[in-house]
């Protein structure tokens, strides 16, 4: 508590300084939001890119909405909403129900690509499918 007091009787940071010597200039906050937002969706962007891609998608998308938020409002309910979304699916990820049925359904799922692994190494040889000779396979 004595700390927190003692940043109340400082004033305010040099960031908000900053941000009300540019506010005050029409301008510089246009050309200040533009940029804000040039960076903030240039991350969203990329986040939502590495949903499909290599990366980390979700933490691109948490950082441009971040970036985002420090200028938009939207973006600030945007982030408000992603954050409890993202709370509520930790709280069902270590639920123990859950976790037991998803290990279970893993284990399943690597015990059939496992079966079917050796079943087409049994039938195929080491060959690759498109090198395989398929003639030689008997399909009755």
């Amino acid at each position: 508590m004595a700390i927190n007091q003692e940043k109340d009787s400082e004033g305010p940071g040099r960031y908000t300084r900053f941000r009300e010597s540019v506010r005050s200039n029409t301008f510089l906050d246009t050309t200040w939001r533009v940029g804000v937002f040039t960076v903030g969706a240039t991350v969203l962007a990329a986040g939502l890119a590495m949903m499909v891609l290599p990366g980390p998608g979700f933490l691109g998308i948490i950082v441009g909405l971040g970036i985002l938020a420090t200028e938009f409002v939207w973006a600030q309910t945007a982030l408000s909403k992603a954050k409890n979304a993202a709370e509520r699916a930790k709280e069902r990820a270590l639920d123990p129900a859950t976790r037991r049925r998803n290990m279970i359904l893993a284990v399943i799922g690597g015990l059939l690509v496992a079966a079917a692994l050796i079943a087409y190494l049994l039938i195929v040889g080491t060959d690759l499918p498109w090198n395989a000779d398929w003639s030689k396979i008997n399909t009755r």
